[in-house]
């Protein structure tokens, strides 16, 4: 049937003598032989020295925005960085999906650090601080009674390289974000003694 309708058309298939050549280039690209030098196996990027900074999620949330189009969902995260000798900080920012929302947290509380005094592992001195409804007291403690604090205020201190510090939380608020801010704000008015 097939013959007739060829036939009908006047098309007939002229034979070449060639067969169809599988492209090597695509051959090698999947197999891995024949690349280029120079990347992945090479060993590009790994010389580049490691990050000192550790970093821990605290708090994310998904955040919608009302439009006149309907409602946008993001995510919000709230990462502290610390390298464990004195430097600590905290990044909030929002992304469409939670690997990048946590990524912009983590380069922007890589940019907010502060210094923080520290004396024989422990703060030099009481400390009580605000933010919002937040309330934080901070108080120093003797060698080896270890961070009897919980919450973001445990986090922040183990990231600073506190390591003996009793923490109480005054208000009532429960709000992960801002006690962590208070917290921030407590050992920014850490002062050495003299």
């Amino acid at each position: 049937m097939e013959e007739e309708t060829k036939k009908q058309d006047g098309f007939v298939p002229i034979p070449t003598g060639e067969t169809e050549k599988p492209d090597k280039s695509a051959s090698r690209i999947l197999t891995g032989k024949g690349r280029r030098p120079g990347f992945a196996r090479a060993g590009i990027g790994r010389d580049r020295p490691k990050d000192e900074f550790q970093t821990k999620l605290l708090d994310l949330a998904r955040v919608t925005r009302v439009t006149g189009g309907g409602k946008r969902l993001r995510f919000r995260a709230v990462v502290i960085a610390g390298d464990k000798k004195g430097k600590v900080g905290i990044g909030i920012d929002k992304g469409r999906d939670v690997s990048q929302a946590v990524e912009k947290a983590t380069r922007m509380a890589k940019k907010n650090l502060i210094n923080v005094v520290i004396v024989q592992d422990s703060i030099p001195h009481e400390v009580k601080a605000k933010f919002g409804p937040a309330v934080i007291l901070l108080k120093p403690q003797k060698k080896g009674r270890g961070l009897v604090a919980g919450g973001a205020v445990r986090a922040i201190c183990d990231l600073a390289g506190i390591k003996n510090v009793s923490s109480k939380i005054l208000s009532g608020s429960k709000n992960k974000l801002n006690n962590a801010r208070a917290t921030m704000e407590a050992l920014k008015k850490l002062k050495q003694r003299f």
